[in-house]
């Protein structure tokens, strides 16, 4: 298969059956617990891919595979020979610090890493700008987008996608998720998880609530409906509109800035893609390298301090 194609393979795993729509945690605790499954990145899907499908489980089943090429998606029938898993075992990831479920601001990493990501809910007029800095350093980033952004640029949710970066849910509506029933809160992320889904074949598993706004209701809603809540520990504040250096002062001279930080920006605001390309070349200046948020998470075993940052347990186990 030729390199310019991106494949988003998504995978049912045949224990117990295949889990549908969203559920409370409190649903899905078991004896053993429940595993969810997730949607492999699609760095990780190249990757396999290049490895010649040695990654082959007779246990797990493909159910389907997206194509897209060019931006634009082709059904793909074929089955391929790797079928390979991305899991959660939410009984091994705990949110819980201080009395309080967390998101996931920042990961506790030794690696000099950072996760860049866009939330992308108004304006468009920038992102093809943005696609071709990132394209030009060779990066892929996570771009959190609303169920109304979706539907008014559906081609550049592809473009987004064939070009390498995670597509990541930020709500249907940008509602206070708080302030939301429960109901409601399940139909803000799966409203838009269905219009990415139909629209690319791509199941979202990377979710941060509009506003940074959540309570442990939402948290146990979002990991319900088989998603990592992420949040952030660096704001480039670009939404203000003072500048791009004012946006690379307020990044690069950030007191939280550090491995395995996670940086927000957006799309749609005067300055962003003015400033990425030297925001870029000042965080690799630093040594950083700057990867999606889906490189930079632990998917399993892992605990929240306080600080909402993400540590793996698995040099305990």
């Amino acid at each position: 298969m030729k390199n310019r194609w991106i494949a988003s393979l998504i995978l049912t795993m045949t224990i117990g059956g295949i889990l549908a729509g969203c559920k409370s945690e409190k649903d899905k605790v078991g004896g053993t617990g429940e595993v969810l499954t997730q949607t492999l990145s699609q760095q990780e899907v190249q990757q396999v891919m290049a490895a010649g499908g040695q990654q082959k489980n007779e246990q797990n089943v493909l159910s389907f595979t997206e194509v897209v090429k060019g931006g634009m998606t082709v059904a793909d029938e074929k089955l391929f020979d790797a079928a390979a898993v991305q899991t959660v075992d939410f009984t091994t990831a705990d949110h819980m610090a201080g009395g309080r479920a967390l998101p996931i601001y920042c990961v506790d990493t030794k690696e000099k890493k950072v996760g860049l990501s866009f939330d992308a809910a108004w304006g468009n007029d920038d992102t093809e700008q943005i696609l071709e800095i990132l394209k030009n350093h060779d990066i892929h980033v996570t771009f959190f987008m609303t169920g109304e952004w979706v539907e008014n640029y559906p081609e550049d949710v592809r473009a987004i996608l064939a070009a390498g970066h995670d597509l990541g849910n930020h709500s249907e509506n940008h509602k206070n998720m708080s302030q939301l029933s429960d109901e409601e809160k399940q139909e803000e992320i799966m409203k838009v998880h269905t219009k990415v889904k139909e629209l690319t074949g791509y199941d979202m598993f990377l979710f941060r609530p509009p506003y940074g706004d959540y309570d442990n209701e939402v948290i146990e809603t979002v990991k319900g409906c088989g998603y990592y809540p992420i949040q952030w520990d660096v704001d480039s504040l670009d939404w203000q509109n003072k500048g791009l250096e004012d946006i690379l002062r307020t990044v690069t001279e950030h007191k939280s800035l550090g491995n395995g930080s996670i940086i927000l920006c957006h799309n749609g605001a005067e300055y962003t893609a003015q400033a990425l390309n030297g925001l870029i070349n000042q965080l690799e200046e630093k040594g950083y390298e700057i990867v999606p948020v889906s490189e930079l998470i632990y998917r399993d075993h892992y605990h929240i301090n306080v600080q909402g940052r993400q540590i793996s347990d698995r040099e305990t186990l």
